[in-house]
C-alpha cells in the first residue's frame, strides 16, 4: 500500500498594521477613529506596569482621553477584532500613529480608500469634513467615481 505524500504545513499569515507618520499621533488617531469607526488602543495598563517596572521614562507618556498613552504612538483598531487585554494592543485590523519630526513633504506612495454604502459616498464626504478631512478633488472615470480627501495632517485618501 502507498502512503500518500505528507503535505507541508502552511505558514500562518502575517499579523500586520499600517503605520503613518504624524506630527500629532493623538489628534490623528481621533480623526481616523472618528473617521473608520475603529477604537482608540487603550494602552494605559500596559503603561501603568511599564513605569512601576522603571523600563519607561515618564516624560514619553501623556494623559491622553483621561487615560496614561504614550507620548509618540498611539493606534486605532477596528472593534470587532480581537485584542490583548493586558496590553490593549489590537490584534487584527490596525492603524498605528507614529510622531516623526518631519512635515509630510510628498505625496502618499500609500493610501487608504474607504467605500462607502452604496448611494452614500456624498454623504461619507461630508461626514469626514466635518471631522476635519478636506476634499482635494472629485475623480470621474469610466472605471467610477471617487473622492480624494485629505486627513488633517495632509495624508491622502479615496472616499469611493
Amino acid at each position: 500500500m502507498t502512503q500518500a505524500p505528507e503535505s507541508t504545513p502552511t505558514p500562518a499569515p502575517l499579523h500586520w498594521k499600517l503605520v503613518i507618520d504624524s506630527a500629532d499621533p493623538q489628534s490623528q488617531a481621533v480623526f481616523w477613529a472618528a473617521a473608520l469607526r475603529y477604537e482608540i488602543e487603550d494602552n494605559n495598563a500596559l503603561i501603568e506596569r511599564l513605569l512601576e517596572l522603571g523600563v519607561l521614562p515618564r516624560e514619553d507618556v501623556v494623559e491622553f482621553q483621561a487615560r496614561l498613552a504614550f507620548r509618540d504612538l498611539v493606534a486605532v483598531r477596528h472593534p470587532d477584532d480581537p485584542y490583548d487585554k493586558d496590553s490593549g494592543t489590537g490584534l487584527g485590523r490596525r492603524l498605528l500613529f507614529q510622531r516623526v519630526p518631519e512635515a509630510k513633504s510628498v505625496k502618499n506612495r500609500l493610501h487608504l480608500d474607504l467605500h462607502a454604502v452604496a448611494g452614500e459616498r456624498e454623504a461619507e464626504v461630508e461626514r469626514l469634513r466635518g471631522l476635519g478631512a478636506s476634499v482635494l478633488r472629485h475623480v470621474k472615470e469610466p472605471g467610477g467615481e471617487w473622492a480624494v480627501m485629505a486627513d488633517p495632517e495632509g495624508n491622502e485618501f479615496c472616499v469611493q
